[in-house]
């Protein structure tokens, strides 16, 4: 488990506070989401750095159909997603851009 993990209950309070884009400094740990059942995928996105980061990227993503879970990895900006069906690779990059980021590539995990 990485430390530098965070997922909502650790985003929400960090969006409240965040520093505009500077360094959070905010290396709660938490666990990744869990694929069960459905599909996981990873994918790398360019920008984050501190928790507000974090918190934009997991709502915009949430809103798309089928998502159970996201995580964030911040010290590598890998994005890891659950859901129910894969997703597109467009509406997953329009998530991120909506959220002000770049995803940059996608690998499944």
């Amino acid at each position: 488990m990485s430390e530098n993990l965070l997922t909502d209950d650790v985003t929400k309070a960090a969006a409240s506070s965040c520093c505009g884009g500077g360094s959070c400094g905010t290396g709660a740990a938490a666990d990744a989401p869990s694929a069960a059942t459905g599909v996981r995928e990873t994918y790398l996105v360019q920008g984050m750095t501190c928790g507000h980061c974090v918190s934009s990227v997991t709502a915009e993503l949430k809103k798309l159909a089928g998502v159970s879970a996201v995580a964030v990895d911040l010290a590598s900006g890998n994005v890891t997603v659950d859901s129910d069906q894969p997703l597109e690779r467009s509406d997953v990059a329009e998530a991120i851009d909506e959220a002000g980021y770049e995803l940059v590539e996608h690998a499944r995990a």
